[in-house]
């Protein structure tokens, strides 16, 4: 805007200046043409009267300078002429101002030489005898007077161009100053043109409204923050041109991604052709979901267009995590499976003792044995079945007991005594360690948790090996130790077997005789008491699990 100014102020100067020039010598030249035309009148009415006194004397003893003085008779012919010789003029009978002074006395005129630079200026007068007397006098032209004041309007054009230069910069940048020092943020504070103030109001007036409609995305904003930070589940919005343009904490851990929103690019961390698709689906405007493997977990994306009048303007992008519904849907198939295997095998065994007896293919004094064998399997059975059940009301937490305080030493010699005869014929030895331990508990959970974890101590042992049942405590905890010298658990193992019939062999051998939801059901019921599990473990060294209990619990406080 300044150089616009500075221009248009350059461009009028410069105008008024040649302008200025042109119509002063216009009326400078026009006023001495009228002095020097005066002048020549004068002059011309001096000689006439000269001439008619004293005839033609009078013109030869007269200097008249540079002006012609020509005397011409009534018929045209030249009398005399001080710069010509009159016997070589022509006629001038047909001249202007000579017509002019026969018929009205007085007569004049001008005629421009033939190069233009010079004017010649006539004035006739009749006299009494009837000849005429002509003055002419010399007159440089507009053109010529201009040519020979070149040099000093050139100096003058050059000394008004830097001034001119010099004033529109100052003007120019004065002009624009008030407008460059603008306060938008403060409209109605500015002190400038009165001109200014109807867009200073309006500006006034529309920084108002932008501030209510930023006051109001600013606290829709923060509301989606509170709520979407909030959730479970990640969120990540897209623009039609898949650009992210927001994120909730939750998508961020899930992708492990901790840079700026704008900068994230979801394509380069899930590179799945069938998510690309659903993607380019969503920008069509329809829907679709997909399962995949991210860090690790297994989560659902669900792909949904934002529509704005029909037109897709953004892509919602919803993260589940199903990790643990797929790993709950694993186990389940795995425990139909591993139920079923469980039981077809006893079942097998009874039916193929009862179909032998009842065949009578069984002899007299083998009876006694089959019979046993059914009654084993039969039991075996029962046991498997209350394992079951009781696994399954630990899972849904509806194993309603009466919480009590109870001396855990106590409850472990109990657990000890009953699994003497066991731990005899195994060749085990069995011992409690540490002092009088007071906690609040279910009796009957922890007499279930103790029990498993001895008897499974027992049947993983060794000949000769020993069980250790460590009892510690501090100010708000009891700590539970079960020590075996048995066969240990490899690594790779340790974390499954507190899933339900899982064994470390992976074969369903019975060389050690069991349900398999032993540790299963210590698991639950260690959870369902608030207390927390670990286990460490080597091979041919033996194997210690650790539980760790809060000592003030009880039913109201379970989750």
């Amino acid at each position: 805007m300044t150089k616009r100014i500075f221009n248009s102020i350059i461009t009028v100067a410069l105008s008024i200046f040649v302008a200025t020039t042109v119509l002063f010598m216009g009326v400078l030249y026009g006023y001495f043409s009228d002095i020097q035309q005066k002048q020549l009148k004068t002059q011309t009415e001096l000689i006439a009267e000269g001439l008619q006194n004293e005839g033609f004397s009078y013109l030869k003893d007269l200097d008249f300078g540079n002006d012609r003085i020509t005397w011409i008779e009534d018929n045209g012919r030249v009398l005399y002429d001080n710069k010509t010789n009159h016997d070589d003029m022509e006629n001038h009978q047909k001249r202007e101002e000579v017509q002019e002074a026969i018929k009205f006395g007085t007569g004049e005129s001008s005629r421009y030489s033939t190069t233009l630079t010079e004017k010649f200026n006539y004035y006739a007068k009749k006299l009494d005898d009837g000849s005429i007397l002509r003055v002419s006098v010399s007159q440089k032209t507009v053109l010529t007077l201009l040519m020979n004041m070149v040099q000093p309007i050139l100096i003058i054009f050059i000394f008004a161009f830097i001034f001119s230069l010099l004033l529109a910069n100052y003007v120019s940048k004065k002009i624009v100053k008030p407008l460059n020092n603008v306060d938008l943020d403060h409209p109605l504070e500015n002190e400038g043109y009165d001109e200014l103030s109807p867009l200073l109001r309006r500006i006034h007036r529309q920084q108002m409204k932008i501030k209510e409609k930023n006051e109001e995305l600013k606290q829709k904003k923060e509301e989606f923050l509170i709520i979407t930070q909030g959730m479970q589940e990640g969120i990540v919005l897209f623009n039609k041109d898949l650009e992210t343009i927001s994120m909730n904490q939750c998508a961020r851990n899930i992708l492990n991604y901790n840079g700026k929103t704008e900068e994230f690019d979801f394509m380069l961390i899930c590179h799945n052709p069938q998510l690309q698709d659903l993607l380019e689906q969503a920008r069509n405007g329809k829907r679709g979901e997909i399962s995949l493997t991210i860090n690790n977990g297994i989560y659902q994306l669900e792909i949904s267009p934002i529509q704005s009048n029909e037109i897709v303007s953004g892509i919602a992008l919803f993260i589940f995590n199903i990790t643990e519904k797929a790993k709950a849907e694993q186990i389940r198939k795995e425990f139909s499976a591993n139920v079923s295997h469980e039981l077809k095998t006893p079942l097998q065994t009874i039916l193929g003792c009862a179909e032998i007896m009842k065949r009578g293919m069984v002899k007299e004094k083998d009876i006694s044995k089959f019979s046993s064998n059914i009654y084993d399997e039969a039991q075996r059975m029962i046991t498997l079945i209350e394992d079951i059940i009781k696994l399954s009301h630990l899972e849904e937490g509806i194993y309603e007991m009466e919480w009590k305080q109870i001396d855990v030493y106590d409850l472990v010699e109990k657990v000890i005594k009953n699994l003497s005869m066991t731990a005899k014929k195994a060749n085990i030895q069995m011992r409690v360690e540490g002092k009088v331990v007071y906690m609040n508990t279910v009796p009957q959970l922890m007499q279930t948790i103790l029990y498993n974890l001895c008897e499974n101590a027992i049947k993983y042992n060794k000949s000769g090996g020993n069980v250790k049942i460590s009892l510690q405590e501090t100010e708000k905890e009891v700590y539970i130790k079960v020590s075996d010298t048995g066969v240990g658990i490899p690594y790779e193992y340790q974390d499954r077997i507190f899933e339900r019939f899982y064994r470390v062999d992976q074969s369903h051998s019975k060389r050690v005789e069991g349900t398999g939801l032993g540790l299963s059901i210590v698991k639950h019921a260690v959870h369902l008491l608030q207390g927390n599990i670990s286990l460490e473990s080597e091979i041919d060294k033996g194997t210690t699990i650790q539980l760790r209990f809060p000592k003030a619990v009880g039913r109201e406080s379970r989750i």
